[in-house]
């Protein structure tokens, strides 16, 4: 992919100082989308929020040129909309990903309400990723306000992310193949960009042992509770640091009763992995999980939730480039690789560059000290945009008469 040049078409400074003048009316937009609460298992509170999110839309960007709604079924609704270039080019489109959905439940909002103290922001979801979305779509009025080229853009936005994107990760895959790069606006790590992403497989591993007396017929008994710890020992042993690999057994559950040899157990893992060679090591050894007792059986169940999102060469160039142009801004602008995963990951298994973590500033994601910037939402919306028209396809010169 070619990212573009780092010298901007745009006056970044004018670029920086009409987004600082949109302070009020952005810290609205962030007010009235996080006053709609959207947690990942309410159907009918994710319907409201995103019929709320189409209008807003529309009133802050005008019609797409195209919309696709994707039913959700029981999780919440992705909707797809194209916007045109500055020109009207019909490029290959740069994608945004964001979702709506939130950890928080119906409720949060009476004892968190929205607050503005100060440069910080506090209400759920608001870091992740609310403010995010509200970021994107004033980076496309900024270049709008400044007259100023951008690309033909793919906004992608479903309501399912926080529990897997387990509906919307076929319309993410379908959307984003063969385009020209994928921004995230999912929050920024203190400020860092996110350049890669670890996978993530969810697995279960359940032991079938034989009941018995524990006390009368201990003998004819196989425990599976037993034959579990076992396991538990065996892949503990899995992870590697080094290599950036964890292993978790988060919870296990087994047996009937204190006299009962136990005839079933369960126990679900968290495996997060950083190289597509660790993804087949783990499958390798999952598959090899075999039994201390033959008369017991190990079966492993679950699947990769999420591919490993590389530092690629196409997206270290998106993120050079926006180190570049974050620094006439007065940011520096730095990256990381993070243990958690992201709808950029399924973009990333595509070979499309991926920059993520191009949303808020702030910290508390999933946690009740949840907060974002002020001045973070403004920086990063000035830098949005300034990445947007460095990344708009070049004009043909015009043949002179």
């Amino acid at each position: 992919m070619t990212t573009g040049s780092s010298t901007p078409t745009v006056d970044l400074l004018r670029l920086r100082d009409w987004t600082r003048e949109q302070r009020a009316t952005m810290t609205e937009d962030l007010r009235d989308y996080v006053g709609l609460e959207s947690p990942s298992d309410d159907k009918p509170a994710l319907r409201a929020t995103l019929q709320w999110l189409e209008g807003w839309l529309a009133d802050r960007l005008g019609p797409p040129l195209r919309v696709r709604r994707f039913d959700g079924g029981e999780y919440g609704d992705t909707i797809v909309h194209d916007y045109p270039g500055a020109s009207g080019e019909a490029a290959d489109p740069v994608v945004m990903l964001c979702h709506y959905d939130t950890v928080w439940p119906i409720g949060t909002l009476t004892d968190r309400p929205f607050r503005v103290d100060g440069d910080r922001i506090t209400g759920p979801g608001v870091f992740d990723m609310k403010a995010g979305l509200v970021q994107a779509v004033w980076a496309l009025r900024a270049l709008d306000a400044a007259g100023a080229d951008r690309p033909p853009l793919r906004l992608v936005l479903n309501g399912d992310e926080e529990i897997g994107s387990l509906a919307s990760r076929p319309v993410i895959e379908s959307e984003t193949a063969g385009t020209r790069c994928a921004l995230v606006f999912e929050a920024s790590a203190d400020g860092a960009v996110k350049t890669a992403r670890k996978g993530v497989g969810l697995f279960r591993v359940e032991a079938h042992g034989v009941e018995a007396h524990a006390g009368l017929d201990p003998a004819s008994g196989v425990s599976a509770v037993d034959e579990l710890a076992r396991a538990v020992l065996t892949l503990h042993a899995l992870s590697d640091p080094g290599a950036g690999t964890t292993v978790n057994v988060g919870t296990i559950s087994g047996g009937t009763r204190s006299n009962v040899t136990a005839g079933h157990a369960s126990a679900d893992i968290d495996v997060r992995v950083a190289t597509r060679a660790e993804i087949d090591r783990i499958d390798a050894e999952l598959a090899a999980l075999a039994p201390h007792d033959s008369r017991a059986t190990l079966t492993v169940s679950g699947d990769w939730n999420r591919p490993v999102m590389e530092r690629g060469a196409g997206t270290a160039g998106l993120y050079a480039l926006a180190r570049d142009l974050a620094a006439p801004l007065g940011l520096e602008l730095r990256e990381c690789a993070v243990g958690g995963a992201s709808d950029g990951n399924f973009a990333a298994q595509l070979g499309v560059p991926v920059l993520d973590g191009l949303g808020a500033v702030g910290d508390g994601a999933h946690a009740r000290h949840e907060y974002a910037s002020v001045n973070g939402m403004l920086e990063r919306t000035c830098l949005a945009a300034a990445l947007l028209n460095a990344l708009a396809p070049p004009r043909e010169p015009r043949l002179s008469p």
